[in-house]
């Protein structure tokens, strides 16, 4: 035997002994996900395109700001106020306002609907809707009733505080309806028990 041959046994038996290697998968990609390069790339646009002109004489919609809503909870969730570009919203828990089943104002009430006379006051409102809410426990015609009489006590005292005749007022009670949370659960319940207070905001 040459020793040329000898040297090719022997590497390949070496080959054969090596035990294989299980297969690893690379966890770390080279690039962070949905950053890889695409396999074509993007379609080029011809701006004479005739296809992306205005047909003459046609002229482009005014341009329009969206309604965004701004919401803002308290951490107890006592208190809840919505901004839009229109008006802003404030919805009170019924228990910061009234003891239970009950249109009678509480000490912490008044302090409450101050803060959103002042608010008033700072956008200028001439026009205020005061809705009250009850959740769907009970008669809907007891939660008719109860709503209203709720609107009407925070009414009264914003009327109070605000003390001007060029305001106008639109106060009703929708009891069960349009409910803001989940009427199956008592954190829901609480939620949708409720006097909401809006106005427009300044120049709407």
């Amino acid at each position: 035997m040459t020793p040329t041959r000898l040297t090719v046994l022997l590497t390949a038996s070496v080959l054969l002994l090596t035990p294989a290697l299980p297969a690893q998968a690379d966890d770390a990609p080279s690039v962070p996900p949905g950053t890889e390069a695409t396999a074509s790339p993007p379609t080029e646009v011809d701006p004479n395109d005739p296809d992306l002109k205005l047909p003459e004489g046609a002229t482009l919609a005014r341009p329009k700001v969206l309604d965004i809503k701004s919401v803002v909870e308290d951490q107890s969730g006592d208190e809840r106020r919505e901004d839009t570009n229109v008006d802003v919203k404030f919805a009170l828990q019924a228990e910061v306002l009234f003891g239970k089943d009950s249109a009678r104002l509480g000490g912490e009430a008044t302090s409450r609907i101050a803060g959103i006379a002042e608010e008033i006051k700072a956008q200028n409102a001439t026009r205020i809707r005061v809705f009250g809410f009850t959740d769907d426990l009970g008669s809907a015609a007891h939660g008719d009733v109860l709503s209203k009489k709720r609107a009407n006590a925070v009414h009264d005292v914003l009327s109070q505080a605000l003390n001007d005749a060029g305001i106008t007022y639109e106060v009703r009670g929708y009891g069960e309806q349009y409910p803001i949370a989940d009427n199956s659960t008592e954190a829901g319940r609480k939620k949708n028990r409720r006097v909401e207070v809006s106005f427009p905001r300044s120049g709407s």
